[in-house]
């Protein structure tokens, strides 16, 4: 596996893109994005699990069944949420705009929205901005998608990856927004994806749902499940390879590399949480079952007593126990190690449930760094699940206080 630095989207063969202003958000930020494969391509996608679906995740759900998908368009700014009829009026006025401009199929069309929640499209501006985006589509390198897809977020998130699969060369890149509104189970998240690798949509939708479930549906940052979240991934198939259509090992190489780009995007914007100053993970090691593992760790990744205590650079590790406590997982509370590291050393604080006579101090050191990794050992069987989170700040408050003005 290869990272590709420096390198977006329109790295993989065939993907033109776009990221351009269309006058919703102030100042000229960029706020709109068009992701078009000149070729055919089939697309899988995973939804929020909402029941106040958006307006955009409700015409998306729909046309993604069909077989072929040829282009995707997110705005941000607006989220196109709990909008009612006009809103799904705007939305498919928005889908029959892009069929124009790129002569395709409505039907082969997905769009995402992202913003603040019970406002209408403003669609002037969104359909002159289409225009412009589809007259934009470029195959000139360029972070723009990325950055006009964020909100609250404070850097763009991208990734791109090569591997070789039956003596071809396949690239997976992909782009992510996601600062607030970040919890397990999707949240106000969108992740963007395309491929050149020749699968069926069958197996692309299995391999995508699958990795969505260890990568983004491990991360929380505030607790709250969006109405807009999507993860799609477009595949244009001319990468040449032998076609993927069973798990075979070509199969398992693709989502290796998936899971690869999955986990690195849904660490990035548990990264920029609102407000954060320190990216959590937490590793649970060998619980009785997966199931066990993974509740273990969304619960404690989840815990606001311990994302605060994270905060202050707190030992606090009564609250991990205490999350460790209320997950529903299958374990034993009195048999539970823990470990924090950083890459300023690794200490040991609970044996058995029972602290440690550990130095404060030295803690403390351990836990003021960017990145911080909480290992909890239940010593209950051979499984093992992380979960990414971030701390819990002051300005988490602040920024949500005033997130629509």
């Amino acid at each position: 596996m290869k990272i590709i630095k420096d390198k977006s989207l329109n790295y993989v063969p065939h993907i033109l893109t776009s990221g351009i202003s269309s006058g919703v958000k102030r100042k000229n930020k960029k706020d709109l994005c068009v992701i078009y494969s000149e070729v055919e391509a089939v697309a899988a996608g995973v939804f929020t699990t909402n029941k106040a679906k958006a307006a955009p995740v409700i015409l998306s759900l729909e046309n993604i069944k069909n077989y072929n998908t040829q282009a995707i368009v997110i705005n941000s700014g607006v989220a196109n949420a709990c909008t009612g009829e006009i809103g799904l009026k705007n939305g498919k006025d928005t889908i029959e705009c892009i069929s124009k401009c790129l002569n395709i199929k409505k039907e082969e069309i997905i769009i995402e929205s992202t913003g603040i929640i019970g406002k209408q499209l403003p669609m002037e501006l969104i359909i002159e901005g289409i225009k412009k985006g589809c007259k934009s589509l470029s195959k000139e390198n360029s972070l723009d998608p990325a950055e006009a897809i964020k909100t609250t977020d404070t850097f763009v998130k991208a990734i791109t990856v090569e591997e070789e699969i039956d003596g071809k060369t396949i690239i997976i890149s992909g782009i992510a927004k996601g600062s607030g509104m970040i919890h397990p189970n999707m949240a106000t998240m969108l992740s963007n994806l395309v491929t050149n690798v020749n699968i069926t949509k069958e197996m692309l939708q299995k391999a995508l749902k699958d990795s969505v479930e260890d990568t983004y549906n491990m991360i929380s940052v505030d607790g709250d499940t969006s109405t807009n979240d999507m993860v799609v991934v477009l595949s244009n198939k001319t990468a040449n390879n032998k076609i993927i259509d069973c798990e075979n090992e070509d199969y398992k190489i693709f989502k290796k590399v998936l899971d690869y780009v999955n986990v690195n995007l849904a660490k990035m914007i548990a990264k920029d949480g609102e407000g954060a100053t320190k990216l959590v993970e937490v590793n649970v090691e060998n619980a009785k079952t997966i199931e066990s593992a993974k509740k273990s760790a969304k619960s404690v990744v989840c815990s606001n007593l311990t994302k605060c205590a994270l905060f202050g650079n707190d030992a606090n590790w009564g609250r991990i126990i205490c999350a460790l406590g209320y997950s529903k997982a299958e374990l034993d509370v009195e048999k539970v190690d823990v470990y924090i590291k950083s890459l300023k050393g690794k200490i040991k604080i609970v044996e058995d449930s029972v602290e440690l006579n550990f130095d404060e101090d030295k803690v403390k050191d351990i836990l003021n760094s960017k990145e911080v990794i909480l290992i909890i050992d239940l010593k209950s069987g051979d499984k093992n699940a992380s979960a990414w989170g971030c701390d819990l700040s002051y300005d988490y408050v602040k920024i949500n206080g005033s997130y629509r003005s």
